[in-house]
């Protein structure tokens, strides 16, 4: 492994720890210091994900024409100071106004990080190199809910002084982007152009398994924190079960180069797997239940991104891999800004358990989907000579 590729994975690892250290938590902080209702707390996770509906595609235009190692500082210099501004927000509305932010961070930092490692791979290397950045992160994601644990039970500190910890540790990226921005590789020639939208349209069973997945993601990451509280799962219990999810996203990410070999079962699959562990949520009782259930979507949501990247990337120009990752970013966001839209409206009318079980059922239709349409589920496939 080259050193770009190791600054790129150190850096996932530290941004993960910051989003394991603050994520799980924000939403219960929303709820039980500012207030928030089901509905609020499905739209902070809009405010948070919106951003990332549109800024990607700009960014991915960047990516080709800039360096990318300053766009990564950029977004971790914008994504730190956007988590120190929680721990002084008072209402709703400024917690979305600093999400909005956070959103538009997580644009300059995933797909600088994406193209990095694509312009460091060749056909044969990429999903394993972009599985393993990711798995960094993920380990990041895991190790911060631990270290929140630490914080909150072992040294009794608040909320807010979390949040300011976490931006101090995301800030140390700074250096790492710097670092990475001497080795990266920019390609000044290419122009502005917004083909990479008309090239994603190329592909809509992927788009329509992506939606499903972000959005079902996002209901995890934006309300489902609140939904396990209000189970009766306590701080100490709720970033335990999201170190039981981290966990299930690290085995997944290491086995994703061989589960490449059969990507369209391996879609399938996942979308099953993430199918079920709503399903149990929906019913769940207890903190082995739930464990379950995380472990279930842990699979399901980790191995998407790497196969679905590489289907569309391996049937794209490389001259414009980095518009390409900006469109493909911009589904995510798509799905993100789904996902919490319609699952705390719908469980703040219907019910915690419903917006799993609606989305369960969105899931099997989306499986059978895909057992119709796996042959356009697979990567184009490159013969070694």
């Amino acid at each position: 492994m080259n050193k770009v590729l190791v600054l790129v994975n150190i850096t996932g690892l530290i941004i993960g720890i910051s989003y394991g250290l603050h994520g799980p938590i924000l939403p219960i902080f929303a709820k039980n210091i500012i207030g928030a209702s089901y509905s609020e707390l499905g739209f902070i996770g809009l405010a948070n994900f919106i951003p990332y509906m549109f800024i990607p595609i700009f960014v991915g235009i960047l990516l080709d024409r800039f360096n990318n190692g300053y766009l990564l500082a950029i977004g971790t210099a914008i994504n730190s100071t956007s988590i120190y501004l929680l721990s002084i927000a008072q209402s709703v509305p400024e917690i979305m106004g600093f999400r909005v932010m956070t959103g538009i961070a997580h644009a300059f930092f995933w797909p600088p990080c994406q193209a990095i490692i694509s312009n460091e791979s060749n056909e044969q290397t990429r999903v394993r190199n972009i599985s393993w950045f990711t798995m960094f992160f993920v380990m990041g994601f895991m190790i911060g809910p631990l270290l929140g644990t630490v914080f909150l039970e072992g040294l009794d500190i608040t909320y807010r002084i979390l949040f300011q910890i976490t931006s101090f540790i995301l800030a140390s990226t700074i250096i790492f982007a710097l670092l990475i921005s001497r080795k990266s590789i920019t390609n000044h020639h290419e122009r502005f152009s917004l083909s990479s939208i008309k090239e994603m349209k190329k592909f809509p069973e992927v788009i329509i398994l992506l939606i499903f997945c972000t959005s079902s993601f996002g209901i995890i990451l934006s309300i489902y924190p609140a939904f396990l509280n209000d189970s009766g799962m306590s701080d100490t219990d709720i970033l335990l079960l999201y170190f039981a999810f981290g966990i299930s996203r690290v085995i997944s990410l290491a086995l994703a180069s061989k589960f490449s070999k059969k990507t369209s079962q391996t879609l399938i699959a996942a979308t099953i797997a993430i199918s079920v562990g709503l399903a149990i949520s929906a019913v769940s009782d207890s903190i082995i239940m739930f464990a379950v259930a995380l472990v279930f979507m842990g699979f399901g949501f980790s191995i998407f991104f790497p196969l679905t990247l590489e289907i569309i990337l391996s049937r794209t120009s490389k001259a414009i891999s980095g518009k390409i990752i900006g469109a493909y970013e911009t589904v995510f966001g798509v799905g993100w800004a789904i996902g919490p839209t319609l699952g705390g409206p719908i469980a703040q009318s219907f019910g915690n358990q419903t917006p799993y079980f609606v989305f369960f059922i969105i899931g099997i239709a989306v499986t059978i989907l895909a057992i119709l349409c796996r042959k356009k589920l697979e990567p184009k496939r490159v013969k070694n000579r």
